[in-house]
């Protein structure tokens, strides 16, 4: 599985990242929901290199110009509700893709313990597309994981790209190890050390969705 972390190299996407995790900046939903979009646009962006292109004629007022353009049926999946932004970034360059989402949360046992439990998912059929699958923090890597299975029930992609804005280091293992090896990648802003007994990141940014959208 490849793994690309885009603040390990400078550009204006770090600072869209440091905004959102200021806990000053956070007081403005607005803000933050704006740069989780720009940090989907910019995921986009990256992804539409790996993606196949084919040569096309387009006409101009003057002309023919020959355009090399991606020719890839994507499909963007969220989760709900913090994926919405991350996703709406996605989609302003993707413009074309065909959408699906995904109703999952964490449901909490003993000793902080928990269940990813996923209630609703709407999807057209993925055979043979280009998956792009969005969630702003991968804590612990289970609902990646189970969204991605359920999925797999539409259809086996053609390639599937995993987008994350925080990620913990842990949670970038586990999905190393029960994702396949081939046909996989994963794009994060940043990967963090620490996870707490709670599954929090650390330092991380909070909850993405109450910062979105209000506390739940």
């Amino acid at each position: 599985m490849k793994i690309y972390t885009l603040n390990e190299k400078n550009s204006i996407f770090n600072r869209f990242i440091a905004e959102m995790r200021d806990v000053q900046i956070q007081k403005d939903a607005a803000h933050f929901r704006r740069n989780l979009e720009r940090v989907g646009e910019i995921f986009a962006y990256e992804i539409s290199k790996t993606l196949d292109y084919s040569i096309e004629e387009v006409q101009t007022p003057l002309g023919i110009a020959t355009c090399s353009l991606p020719k890839d049926q994507i499909v963007i999946a969220s989760i709900l509700r913090a994926g919405i932004p991350m996703h709406n970034g996605l989609l302003n360059y993707f413009d074309k893709a065909q959408n699906a989402f995904i109703a999952a949360y964490r449901k909490y046992g003993k000793d902080n313990k928990f269940t990813i439990q996923l209630e609703y998912m709407a999807s057209p059929e993925i055979e043979g597309k280009v998956l792009i699958l969005a969630d702003p923090m991968l804590a612990t890597g289970a609902s990646a994981l189970i969204t991605y299975q359920s999925l797999l029930a539409k259809g086996n992609p053609k390639h599937c790209h995993f987008v994350s804005a925080i990620a913990s280091k842990e949670g970038v293992a586990y999905l190393s190890r029960h994702l396949p090896k081939k046909g996989v990648t994963l794009w994060l802003g940043a990967i963090d050390e620490e996870l707490t007994i709670k599954s929090f990141i650390v330092p991380g940014l909070g909850d993405a969705g109450d910062l979105a959208y209000g506390d739940k």
